[in-house]
This record gives C-alpha cells, structure tokens and sequence, in this order.
C-alpha cells in the first residue's frame, strides 16, 4: 500500500482565529482589510505575527516592526494576540483532524500531519481532503489548505502552494513538474544562508540541487546537509508520522528590552529572568543540562555567540545563570548597549540525584530550595513567543541572595 500523507496547515492562523473572534462579536471580517496581529504598536519589539492578504499585498509580511508597517500603511488594523483563544481554536483544529486518522504528529499550533494511508485504500485522497477542509470551514470558520503526498516533506510542500482554502497533491511523478522549476529557498529546511551558498554555486532551483552530485553539493553546504538536501530535492523522505512528541535536545529563553541597555545591572538583571525561564522549564520536564549557551544582539543588530560545557548536568537556576554571567563577560565589553539577551541549555539528561561532594557549592541546599519555590508560583503562560517581552517585574522581587 502506497503511503498517503495530508499536511494540513491553517492559513493565516493567528490572523484567522482572531478574525473569527472578533466576528463572534459582531465585528467585521479583518481578513479582507490590511490588518496584522502584533503587539503594541508603541513599542519598538512589537513584531508582526500575521497579516491579512490585502496587507501582504502592501508589502507588510511577519516578522516585520510594527512601526515600520505602519509606515507603509498608516490605516493598517493592528489585533492584540489572544494565545488562549489561539491554543482553543487550535484544540478544535486538531480534534478534526484527529477523526480523519489517529496517526496524527502535531508540527506546530496550526499544522500537522496524518498518515491517511488505510482511510485512501478506499477513498481518494482529494475527496477526503475537500472534506476535511471544508469540515473546518463550517465547524470552525477559519480556512486551513491541505497537501497531499506519499510522504511528509511533498505533503509539507504541497500545502505551501497557492493560498487560502486549497488542496494540492505532490506525488512522486509531479515532483519533476511542479517542485523542480521552484528556487532552492521554496524546499523545506533550506534557510537564506544556505540558499546563498547554492546559488553561489550556480544551483538556483530545485531541480538542479536535485540533479547535482552529493559530492559537488558538500563543497558548499557540507556532507551532511548535502545529503539531506539531495534527497529531499529528489522527493526522497521515509519519516514516520510520529503519534508522540519528539523530546527536545534544548531549551532557550529571550529578552529583547523597551529600550538599549547599558548597565551591568540591568544586563544582568534580564540575564537572570531568562535563566529562571530555562531553569523552569528543564526542572518540568526532568531533565538536566551539560551546555549553557548565551547570545546579546546589540543595537545595530549584530549578534555574538558563545557557550560552554558545565562540570555535571544540571537544572538549578544559580549554577546555569553562573556559567551565564562567565560567557557574558567573555563577549559583552561591558558599555556597548545592548537590544537583546538569550540563553540556551542543551545536552540534556535526565535529572537524578546528585551524590554528596566535598567540593559541593556550600549554598546548592539553599538555591535547591528557591527553585522549588520558584516552580511552585511558576504557573504563568510559557509561550516562547512571548519571552521577548516584559511581562512583569515580579521575578525581581524573589531573587535570592547570591543569584
């Protein structure tokens, strides 16, 4: 039996789930007005997060300063974000699908896929996409376009093409005529770096990393990801749906300031917060951490990068955030202001107990314990979306003496 794999991806989500909010309240459709969601508009961090189609059609794309949209389009309509009503629409989402097949893998809050290989044995794929989308239509009223293929990555390209409320099919014999003419930028996994090293090569298009040697593609992206490339250009991806989430490999938290700052103490005051997040984070899940990495964006955009390996894995707070303030210090000069501070953890295991040592921090009881008040109140939304922004000074109030 012939794999058959539905992506299915909600066009515009954010854009859409507060469009049918607003509707529900007796509002116009923003869809067919410029409007974006994104925050507050007086603050310089406020990005873009989704925009209608009359405001792409302005130029006004995600990911863009609010500000400098509104530049373009002083009347744009700008929608605060509403995560639990997005995490609602995307449970309703999901439940469809579900019903569609149970081998289902959640991609994000507004994609999957489903292995739809037993329920096409007897019906055409086409016609139970057209179901399922127009299911969501009705139930839920906001549009979804749906790819179809004998694998993830054509099912995924598939719904990437034409938008909104569309059903495409990329099967192994359609690859040479719909995926090939499309640039090297279009295949899933290939970033602008990436893209620029090919075309430095003279590889432009689809088609042509797929007819190029493995071996010519490694002299400018490397064997690894020349292999990965080549075959994912030719098609070629044998990846389970997978029915459980994947366990992640790192954890990382952001802070980007309402203005740039310069003071070791407010540095180090943001450098906190994020470590408290991290620290979190890891603890919820039972694992701790050997590499603590950290990154400042300064305020001509330039970023600098540096980590570390820890003695033993961890997860409390006070030992991450002290490797931290070691890698800060080795790439911050101390006066150059700075727009944004992260922090990462990765090579993780799970947490067990820590034998006695006789070179054991003397205060590791005491950090132990504000983690475990920490976790305790830690119950506020955790939404890596919104660790750029300052949601409330109430970290400050409980950090501890040493930290």
């Amino acid at each position: 039996m012939q794999r058959v794999i539905f992506h299915i991806d909600v066009n515009s989500a954010f854009l859409s789930w507060s469009a049918v909010r607003l509707m529900q309240n007796g509002q116009s459709d923003i869809r067919l007005v410029p409007s974006v969601v994104a925050g507050d508009p007086s603050d310089r961090r406020s990005i873009i997060t989704a925009a209608s189609m009359p405001a792409k059609r302005l130029g006004i794309q995600t990911a863009q300063p609010v500000q400098q949209a509104l530049r373009v389009c002083p009347e744009l309509v700008i929608v605060r974000a509403d995560w639990e009503w997005y995490k609602h629409c995307s449970r309703g989402f999901m439940a469809i699908c579900r019903a569609y097949s149970t081998v289902l893998q959640q991609f994000s809050i507004d994609e999957c896929f489903i292995d739809m290989s037993e329920p096409c044995a007897t019906s055409a794929p086409v016609m139970l996409a057209t179901q399922l989308k127009d299911e969501v239509h009705q139930r839920l009223g906001f549009t979804v376009n749906v790819g179809i293929g004998p694998n993830k990555l054509l099912a995924k390209m598939a719904s990437d093409f034409e938008k909104p409320n569309r059903v495409h099919t990329l099967w192994a014999d359609e690859v040479p005529g719909k995926m090939w003419p499309l640039g090297v930028r279009s295949l899933l996994w290939v970033g602008p770096k990436t893209e620029q090293q090919l075309v430095a090569q003279g590889t432009g298009t689809i088609g042509e990393l797929a007819c190029t040697p493995v071996e010519v593609l490694a002299r400018a992206v490397g064997q690894r990801q020349a292999v990965l490339l080549h075959a994912y250009a030719n098609g070629l991806d044998d990846s389970p749906v997978r029915t459980t989430p994947r366990v992640p490999k790192s954890y990382s938290a952001e802070r980007t300031f309402p203005r740039d700052l310069v003071a070791p103490g407010d540095i180090d005051r943001a450098l906190f917060r994020v470590a408290c997040v991290v620290a979190h984070r890891i603890r919820r899940d039972g694992v701790s951490a050997s590499t603590v990495s950290i990154f400042i964006k300064h305020s001509d955009f330039t970023v600098m990068r540096r980590q570390c390996q820890l003695q033993q894995p961890t997860s409390v707070t006070a030992l991450i955030l002290n490797a931290a303030r070691h890698l800060l210090g080795s790439i911050w000069d101390g006066a150059t202001p700075l727009r944004q501070v992260g922090l990462g953890v990765a090579k993780l295991s799970p947490t067990a107990e820590e034998p006695p040592s006789l070179f054991a921090d003397p205060q590791l009881g005491y950090y132990r314990e504000w983690d475990r008040r920490y976790d305790a109140r830690a119950h506020r939304p955790e939404d890596a979306r919104l660790m750029a922004y300052d949601r409330t000074a109430e970290d400050d109030e409980y950090a501890p003496n040493g930290l």
